[in-house]
C-alpha cells in the first residue's frame, strides 16, 4: 500500500485531466508467445494492472486504452468504464487516435509496459501541471557517457520516462506539425513548446525485452487455474461438395452445407477454445454474413483463433473431440486429424484426442442427414515466471 498524500487529500483541485494508456504494440522484441501487455499477474493482464496502478489514487475525467483491433472487444470485458481505441502502426498514429477522444485541458500519456509506476512519481508530475506545455519525468545518469568516442558531461544527460503530462491542445498541435518523435516531449519541444522536467523513478522502467522481465519480478505470478471450454456444432450434408472434417479431406460424395468449408469438427473446437478464454463464439469472430468467410478454410480460421489466444496470454493444454456420424466411417482418418489439429494448436499429438461414434441410428445423425461434434478444450496462462521455484 502506497503511503502518500494525493492532491485531492491536500485540498487542491486536480487538473482537468484524461489518461491515455498506449498498448497497441506487437511486442516483437519480447521473444515470448504472449504479448507483454497480456502477461498475467494473478488473473490480471499487465495492461490492466498498469492502468489500475495509475488511477487508484487519482481521479481522471476519462481513461483511454489504446489497443490492437483484434483485441479491443476482448479488452472491453475486463473493464467497461474505460474508453478503448484502436491503435495505429506507430506510436504516433496510436496517440493521434487516442487524442481524438480527449476533451479535457490536460492529458497524461503512459505506456502499459511501464507496469509499476510509483505513486509519488505520479504526484510529482501532476503537481507541476499547468507550469509548462508538458511535464516530463527523467532519470539522471551516474555512469560515464561516451558518444562517438567522446566523453560527454553526464550531468547534462536525461533518460526520459513516461507518463508525461501535456496541455492537450499543445500535444495535438505538435502532432500535426512534427512527423517523427520518440516521445511526447520531443514533439512538443520541436513545435516550440515549453518542457518542465521532474525526477522519475527506476521502478518505472519500461518492459521492452525479455531481459526486462526482472523489472516485474515483484509481481504475483500468473494464476495456475485451468480454463475449460465446450463447443458443439452440427452441419447437414450437401451432395457434390468436398467433405473436410478435422482439417482432413474425407472420401465421400457429400460435403457439409455451410458458409465456409463446413468443417464441423474445427468449428466445435474453435468454440471450445473461445469458451475457455471467455472470448465469445465463432459466430462473433467469423459471422456467416461476412462475404470474406465464404468458402473459408476452417484450418485458417482455427489458426487465427490460436494466434489470438497465445497473443492474449494463454497456452493450450489439450482438447478432446467427439465426432458423431453414422457415416462416413472415420477410423482411418483419426490419426491424421489428431496430427493436423496438434500442429495448428502448437501442442503434441498426445494432447489432441479424437473420438468417433454413431448415435445408433437415432436422430438426424442416425438418419445420415449430417454430422455433429462436441469439443472440449483447456487453457492455462502463459507462465512468465518459469524460473521461480
Amino acid at each position: 500500500m502506497y503511503n502518500i498524500v494525493t492532491l485531492k487529500e491536500k485540498g487542491l483541485n486536480l487538473p482537468d485531466l484524461s489518461l491515455v494508456m498506449l498498448g497497441a504494440g506487437t511486442s516483437s522484441r519480447f521473444k515470448m508467445s504472449a504479448k507483454k501487455q497480456w502477461l498475467r499477474t494473478g488473473h490480471t493482464p499487465l495492461w490492466l494492472y498498469a492502468t489500475q496502478n495509475i488511477i487508484k489514487n487519482f481521479n481522471f475525467n476519462k481513461v483511454i486504452v489504446v489497443c490492437c483491433e483484434d483485441e479491443i472487444e476482448y479488452m472491453k470485458l475486463f473493464n467497461k468504464e474505460f474508453t478503448y481505441v484502436i491503435g495505429g502502426s506507430t506510436r504516433q498514429e496510436s496517440l493521434k487516435n487516442a487524442l481524438l477522444h480527449v476533451d479535457t485541458s490536460n492529458v497524461l500519456v503512459s505506456d502499459v509496459a511501464r507496469v509499476c509506476i510509483p505513486q509519488d512519481m505520479l504526484q510529482r508530475i501532476i503537481n507541476k501541471s499547468n507550469v509548462a506545455d508538458i511535464v516530463v519525468p527523467y532519470l539522471s545518469v551516474h555512469d560515464t557517457v561516451v558518444y562517438e568516442d567522446n566523453t560527454i558531461n553526464r550531468d547534462k544527460i536525461k533518460l526520459i520516462q513516461t507518463p508525461q503530462l501535456s496541455v492537450a491542445n499543445s500535444l495535438k498541435d505538435a502532432l500535426l506539425h512534427v512527423e517523427d518523435f520518440t516521445d511526447d516531449s520531443s514533439a512538443i519541444k520541436a513545435n516550440g513548446g515549453k518542457v518542465e522536467y521532474v525526477l522519475g523513478d527506476k521502478k518505472a522502467n519500461k518492459v521492452t525485452s525479455l531481459e526486462d522481465i526482472e523489472v516485474i519480478s515483484s509481481l504475483q505470478k500468473p494464476s495456475a487455474d485451468i480454463f475449460v471450454g465446450n463447443g458443439y456444432d452440427v452441419h447437414q450434408f450437401e451432395i457434390g461438395k468436398k467433405m473436410v472434417l478435422g482439417g482432413v479431406s474425407i472420401k465421400d460424395t457429400r460435403g457439409f452445407k455451410a458458409h465456409s468449408d463446413g468443417d464441423v469438427a474445427l468449428h466445435a473446437l474453435i468454440d471450445a477454445l473461445l469458451g475457455a478464454s471467455g472470448a465469445g463464439d465463432i459466430g462473433e469472430l467469423f459471422p456467416d454474413t461476412d462475404g470474406a468467410h465464404k468458402g473459408a478454410d476452417s484450418k485458417e480460421l482455427l489458426k487465427k483463433v490460436v494466434s489470438f489466444l497465445y497473443n492474449v496470454g494463454f497456452e493450450i493444454v489439450n482438447c478432446d473431440l467427439t465426432i458423431m456420424a453414422e457415416s462416413p466411417k472415420l477410423f482411418s482418418y483419426k490419426k491424421l486429424m489428431r496430427e493436423t489439429i496438434a500442429d495448428i494448436l502448437h501442442v503434441e499429438p498426445i494432447h489432441v484426442n479424437i473420438k468417433a461414434t454413431t448415435t445408433e441410428k437415432l436422430g438426424f445423425v442416425g438418419r445420415e442427414e449430417g454430422v455433429a461434434v462436441n469439443a472440449t478444450a483447456t487453457l492455462k496462462y502463459y507462465n512468465w515466471k518459469i524460473n521461480e521455484l
